[in-house]
């Protein structure tokens, strides 16, 4: 079994794949502290919960927090007696390498949104992640990262709104009835949810003159759904697309002799 983890800035995802599908997707809250063995008492703990009694013999890691994978391989080494592919590294293959400015290292989450989103819509897209911050991959014919863009992620935005400002409460994200509020917390509400409708229609229609031909919208990350609702934002939205590039790349290193 291949076990998949995506650790970001928020929260950390194990899922594990039987070549098929998922069988089960587990979500912790991101530690650089947590120990190896603090993983799999948790990760353990679960997989018995919930009646999974699988061997993991592959993981592959993607990880926007570097101090939290020397614990990851850790936990491979005690606990599944395997070394881990981790996405960025040099032994680590990509099915197209990213074209960017020489010296410029790629986030491992957006090299992986790109080869998830390539293996199952082709090339010529947008993707657009809702998480710590809401990025902007563009994949170019051949599947290769070519660029995006980085913006402050929504929640993000509110904890500073909320922080900054005194009089202002914390309130959650959701689509207000009407864009005028009639009291602070709708006013909150409109300006974030329609302010990053906005910013999504804004910034596509800005990649898509620059790079002078269709590009089609993928949405993912957990307020991917969420925006949707608000005007015809993307052409398509996966929920999965991150694990998904992680089985890509490694099913490509696999066939490559890199595992």
């Amino acid at each position: 079994m291949l076990l998949c983890i995506d650790c970001g800035n928020t929260n950390t995802v194990f899922s594990v794949w039987d070549g098929a599908q998922f069988l089960c997707t587990l979500r912790t809250a991101t530690d650089h502290q947590r120990t190896a063995d603090q993983y799999y008492v948790w990760f353990s703990t679960l997989m018995a919960h919930n009646r999974l009694d699988v061997s993991i013999t592959e993981v592959i890691v993607s990880s926007t927090v570097p101090r939290v994978v020397f614990n990851l391989r850790v936990l491979c080494d005690r606990y599944f007696g395997t070394r881990p592919l981790v996405v960025g590294k040099p032994d680590c293959l990509l099915p197209a390498p990213p074209r960017v400015d020489e010296g410029t290292q790629v986030g491992p989450d957006r090299l992986v949104n790109t080869a998830g989103a390539y293996d199952r819509h082709g090339g010529d897209l947008i993707v657009v992640d809702f998480g710590t911050a809401t990025t902007f991959d563009v994949v170019d014919h051949d599947g290769a990262y070519i660029g995006g863009v980085i913006a402050p992620g929504v929640n993000l935005s509110l904890e500073a709104l909320h922080h900054a400002a005194a009089a202002l409460p914390h309130v959650d994200v959701t689509k207000p009835q009407q864009v005028v509020g009639t009291n602070t917390v709708a006013c909150m509400q409109s300006g974030v949810f329609w302010g990053y409708v906005g910013l999504v229609r804004g910034v596509c229609d800005r990649i898509r003159a620059e790079v002078d031909r269709p590009m089609r919208i993928v949405g993912t990350g957990g307020l991917a759904s969420l925006f949707s609702q608000g005007d015809v934002l993307f052409d398509c939205i996966e929920d999965d697309l991150t694990m998904h590039g992680l089985t890509v790349i490694h099913q490509y290193n696999k066939d490559h002799g890199q595992i």
